[in-house]
């Protein structure tokens, strides 16, 4: 259950208590694909902060596969993870297959990336997977379409959205039993604000446990995002958790907690942490592989959340990413992983103090 404690000029801040803990808002989610975290264990993540994690699943349909995770006890045992777990629907990635998948009212046919092997994912079949994973808080199965498409396409997919969303809740509601688990319906409409409402009412309608906001971040300028956001929000339920998919830029994740967003998910600090950007408890970013970090013996981060950060120096990651060390990942994941939890901690602390 979720509680709003109050609304400052920085924030919503609130509490979400679940089966498997209680999670202060707002959050970030560390996205765990697969089930683990590139470079980093379980226990190195929790060290930094992260309440919960983010698991993919269209990943993990095709590897290892929903029914071995439910013959195995479901996800949290299998990867031996005790705080909630939040699963996309897979939605987001069975439509980026775009070319070689085929869209129809009941679902999407596509092949696997792995082997070419079919597959089907519709309403019916992503509660399914998520409720055999075990899942704390599941999201429907949305159409997203691409960022590109014409305005027939988005409406059609906000048609379509509706229709899922509807089909999920009742699915949800058979399989759940006695289970403590939230669902979320999705905003889609892109960067249509007619259709961004009407999707937003027709969920509300509906009525789900929380509410995302999906279909961002995929090419549109950061003012035409706080745009989206500042259309949706206000029609969303003041007592409903508030989920801002896909974002993780430091910058973007303040400005959408000023705007009335409760949690956030993002492999971006994961993925620029590999490539060697390193994001800075300042606020800055650095590139460590740059030729002025050879000889640079400072420590990475005085002032780091993370204590691989405090403890080496820019010129040894420097080296590490050269010798393509396993290390520098995990010491470069750590670092943006901490300090992207410090941003949302440091919120949560200036909302309190207001």
């Amino acid at each position: 259950m979720f509680t709003r404690e109050k609304t400052t000029s920085i924030g919503r801040r609130g509490v979400l208590e679940l089966q498997r803990g209680t999670i202060q808002t707002p959050f970030f989610m560390p996205v765990g694909t697969a089930g683990a975290m590139k470079g980093l264990t379980h226990q190195d993540i929790l060290d930094v902060g992260a309440q919960l994690l983010l698991c993919n699943t269209y990943h993990l349909l095709l590897q290892p596969g929903d029914e071995l995770v439910a013959n195995a006890g479901g996800l949290h045992k299998f990867i031996d993870w005790k705080k909630p777990i939040l699963t996309d629907s897979g939605g987001s990635q069975v439509f980026s297959l775009r070319g070689t998948n085929k869209i129809d009212n009941r679902g999407v046919h596509f092949k696997s990336h792995i082997n070419g092997d079919p597959y089907f994912i519709g309403p019916e079949e992503s509660m399914r997977i998520q409720h055999n994973l075990g899942s704390d808080m599941i999201m429907v199965f949305d159409e997203c379409p691409p960022s590109t498409a014409k305005r027939s396409e988005i409406q059609a997919a906000v048609d379509r959205t509706l229709r899922w969303a509807e089909k999920c809740k009742k699915v949800h509601n058979e399989l759940k039993g006695d289970r403590e688990c939230m669902l979320f319906g999705i905003v889609q409409g892109g960067l249509e604000r007619d259709l961004r409402e009407k999707c937003a009412e027709e969920l509300i309608a509906i009525g789900f446990d929380g509410y995302a906001i999906g279909g961002l971040a995929v090419g549109e300028t950061p003012d035409e995002m706080y745009s989206v956001v500042e259309t949706v929000c206000p029609i969303l339920p003041e007592d409903k958790l508030r989920y801002l998919m896909g974002v993780g830029v430091v910058e973007q994740l303040q400005k959408c907690v000023g705007l009335g967003i409760d949690m956030f998910d993002c492999v971006l600090p994961m993925r620029i942490a590999r490539h060697g950007t390193i994001l800075m408890s300042d606020g800055t970013d650095i590139r460590i592989q740059n030729a002025k970090y050879i000889n640079d013996h400072s420590i990475l981060d005085e002032n780091s959340p993370a204590t691989l950060g405090r403890k080496h120096s820019k010129s040894y990651l420097n080296h590490l990413f050269k010798a393509k060390e396993r290390l520098a990942e995990t010491i470069a994941s750590s670092q943006n992983i901490a300090v992207t939890l410090k941003t949302m901690q440091d919120l949560r602390d200036q909302m309190d103090n207001a």
